[in-house]
């Protein structure tokens, strides 16, 4: 689908240790010091769904093709960003591009690791980030703001309409608060600030509290990043990037000893992959058959000629109905053909929108 999450924070939090280890690569440098990355790394992951490999042992799949979505790793932003400071102009541009932040804090102590602000404080550095966003994004609202004011005071009436809005937007962060929060925002306006400003402080925001082993468990500045978390209404996970990228390196029964010592069911990057599928408002519908199972990326809310379409633009163009069985009602019966049997099986038109987790076949005719 293209859609992607920027893995955004201060230098030195642990940015790229996590991006190799959720990539299981060594794309991004990993170092201990400021602007180790300077040009975004980008990594395509799986996202891991059970639900795939159950149903392909089910239909006895030869093949079977995972969905995926792409992590850019991205510098570290530092103070004064939005002036310059760092690689500022160029870092921002980089997040511009993405759909959705992971935002890396660092909530352990290491006097070893230098912090480019002297001290670990998770919630500061998250400020500084928004503070930094915030700032770009007031920027190019009043760039706009010159270039309609005039139009407007001249009677045009779309760039008057088109002022009210900048107004409304320069009116939120001078109070230094990100778009996101407000969420009582008209749809248009959303849309306007989204993909004609493409402001940055736009986009949906999942908190990644990097800790060391010992804070798998929790500790202080844990507390503090979901405290801060529940107050944005933002999604938040604790995750260790030094022991995932050691995860990513082992054997499978190694992996699994490893996780069972730290009193993990499965490794953190599993739910980082899933909170920023969610994140970005996507669901799976799969396909299934002895060839092959697969599963397909849609934005929560396609219809099902659209869903169609991500396959083949011939299964939307000629679409005809959709034969629809969700999984969970599927893997009682254990069969498509043993659901067909017992009618489990529906027949859906063209304003069906599709769920989570549904196994579609589609009929179309071009």
């Amino acid at each position: 689908m293209g859609l992607s999450v920027g893995i955004v924070g201060l230098p030195n939090v642990g940015k790229s240790t996590l991006f190799n280890a959720i990539t299981q690569s060594a794309k991004a440098q990993a170092a201990n010091y400021p602007f180790c990355t300077i040009e975004p790394n980008v990594g395509v992951v799986a996202v891991p769904d059970e639900r795939l490999y159950q149903i392909a042992k089910m239909e006895k799949s030869k093949k079977v093709t995972p969905t995926f979505i792409e992590f850019v790793d991205i510098a570290g932003l530092v103070r004064n960003a939005s002036k310059g400071e760092g690689l500022g102009n160029q870092f921002l541009a980089h997040i511009r591009e993405v759909d959705a932040i992971a935002m890396v804090l660092r909530c352990f102590e290491n006097p070893d690791i230098v912090h480019v602000e002297g001290s670990v404080d998770p919630i500061r550095d998250a400020q500084i980030i928004d503070l930094e966003l915030i700032a770009k994004d007031l920027e190019t609202v009043s760039k706009r703001i010159e270039k309609v004011e005039k139009p407007a005071k001249l009677g045009d009436k779309k760039a008057k309409e088109e002022l009210e809005k900048l107004l409304r937007l320069k009116e939120i962060l001078e109070n230094l608060e990100p778009i996101r929060k407000h969420t009582e925002l008209p749809e248009d306006l959303l849309e306007y600030t989204k993909k004609t400003l493409f402001l940055l402080t736009t986009k949906p925001v999942l908190y990644v509290a990097n800790v060391d082993e010992e804070g798998l468990s929790g500790n202080a500045y844990v507390k503090q990043v979901i405290d801060y978390a529940q107050k944005e209404k933002a999604p938040a996970l604790v995750i260790c990037a030094k022991l995932e990228a050691e995860l990513v390196e082992l054997p499978e029964e190694e992996k699994l000893q490893m996780l069972n010592a730290y009193g993990l069911d499965e490794p953190g990057l599993n739910k980082l992959v899933r909170e920023s599928y969610a994140l970005l408002d996507l669901i799976t519908f799969f396909t299934a058959g002895e060839k092959e199972t697969r599963a397909w990326t849609i934005k929560k809310g396609t219809k099902a000629p659209q869903a169609g379409g991500k396959i083949h633009s011939d299964f939307e163009r000629g679409f005809i109905a959709a034969e629809v069985i969700n999984y969970e009602d599927y893997i009682k019966v254990g069969s498509m053909s043993k659901a067909k049997e017992l009618g489990l099986v529906r027949l859906e038109g063209k304003d069906y929108q599709v769920k989570d987790g549904d196994i579609i076949y589609f009929r179309f005719n071009v």
